[in-house]
């Protein structure tokens, strides 16, 4: 049975001489995972290995069988054509990082609309700015609203963050507490907007220890989470 669907890529590996699997979030499925034969052949056919980079946004004709692992891609064109993620080295890097992430913590093959809203969005935000060094650290502190453990905002003036629970607290936790530099930039990302982001100044070495705080929460409430491969490359292009 043949479907149009909307897809982004989350990740790609070769399969044999010429063929790709690629898994993509769907907005009508969740996550699904897709045979692309021929991607990568030097033929002008439709499934060219350049429409399933990282973070692309697509428009698919699928042939979707509920029991099989792997579907079918009958036709792709892109639903939007970006002008700098894939060009820009520093965006690029992002676009890796937070497909390795999303890679790690997307695993419901189940229509999600709100995040796939969110996805979309925030990719074509990315896509469009020229300061965007802090966009990460709100991509993925404002995730964890839509994999359910957002901070609870209740007692925000409170001197430190418990992670392990998403609470602000008045004393000190045992473990795993935030406090100073980083409770003070968590604080300002809360509830904040995208298009407010250059209004945040920190150094590389204050986002390289608050991205670590935002890893060790994704690791804290997901118990399947690892830390990506590819995070000492991109704290070193964002050095």
């Amino acid at each position: 049975m043949l479907n149009k669907n909307k897809a982004i890529v989350i990740s790609k590996i070769r399969y044999r001489d010429n063929d790709l699997i690629v898994t993509c979030f769907t907005k009508e499925k969740g996550i699904v995972s897709y045979l692309v034969r021929g991607a990568l052949k030097s033929s002008k056919g439709k499934s060219k290995a350049v429409y399933f980079q990282l973070l692309s946004q697509l428009q698919i004709e699928e042939s979707f069988k509920a029991n099989q692992s792997l579907q079918y891609i009958k036709e792709v064109k892109m639903e939007c054509i970006y002008k700098s993620i894939h060009t820009n080295v520093f965006k690029s890097s992002i676009a890796m990082f937070l497909a390795e992430i999303l890679a790690t913590v997307l695993k419901e093959e189940e229509q999600n609309l709100e995040l796939y809203e969110y996805l979309e969005v925030t990719f074509k935000w990315l896509d469009y700015q020229e300061e965007f060094s802090n966009f990460h650290l709100l991509f993925l502190l404002n995730l964890t609203q839509y994999l359910g453990f957002y901070p609870e905002s209740t007692n925000s003036g409170a001197p430190y963050f418990n992670l392990s629970n998403g609470l602000f607290e008045t004393q000190k936790p045992h473990t795993y507490s935030v406090f100073g530099d980083n409770l003070t930039l968590l604080k300002k990302l809360l509830g904040i907007n995208f298009d407010e982001l250059n209004t945040i100044k920190i150094t590389s070495k204050q986002r390289q220890s608050f991205l670590s705080v935002l890893l060790l929460y994704f690791e804290l409430h997901l118990g399947s989470f690892k830390k990506p491969k590819s995070l000492q490359v991109f704290n070193q292009v964002f050095n």
